[in-house]
């Protein structure tokens, strides 16, 4: 399954060839595609699940725009995740967990610049949910390449143990 989502992917990279290198091609194309079905996934949930009305979790009450984040990111963490690992940063060789605890790190900023962003567009600036997400989505795209590729995702770097320091005579 993974060679044919990287074959699918690799056809079209002959357009971008010339502006930016396979990995970051391959990340803005899952990451393109995961934002798709993120915003539908968020409309859905918006609109129809919780159809424009406030959330009664019992110990809160959260605004539909907010509730929708909310519910939406479990479900797009875990594809987001599952591309990243296995389709654009197959090279690093960290252990998958440190990788997702260190992508769920990076997720957890990623909401809370979301669930700021989305308060400040639609509570204050009262602009629509779903586009205020795609603005959203921008800033936390950004913030999320830089994060995975640096920290998530790294290339651990072996260490060389010099042998001849421990061969030495006291």
């Amino acid at each position: 399954m993974r060679k044919l989502i990287i074959q699918f992917i690799d056809t079209f990279y002959f357009l971008f060839k010339r502006i930016m290198p396979l990995k970051t091609f391959r990340y803005a194309f899952c990451g393109g595609s995961n934002l798709v079905f993120d915003t539908i996934l968020y409309f859905v949930f918006y609109n129809f699940i919780f159809a424009k009305q406030n959330i009664d979790l019992y110990f809160v009450v959260l605004s539909p725009h907010i509730a929708a984040l909310f519910f939406v990111f479990p479900i797009t963490f875990v594809t987001g995740f599952l591309l990243n690992r296995f389709i654009t940063f197959q090279d690093s060789n960290l252990p998958w967990n440190v990788q997702f605890f260190r992508y769920f790190l990076v997720g957890m900023g990623a909401i809370l610049i979301s669930y700021i962003s989305m308060k400040l567009l639609v509570d204050y600036l009262k602009w629509y949910p779903t586009p205020s997400r795609l603005i959203t989505i921008i800033f936390t795209v950004v913030y999320a390449y830089i994060l995975q590729s640096k920290f998530s995702f790294r290339v651990q770097k072996k260490s060389a143990i010099k042998i001849t320091d421990s061969l030495k005579p006291l």
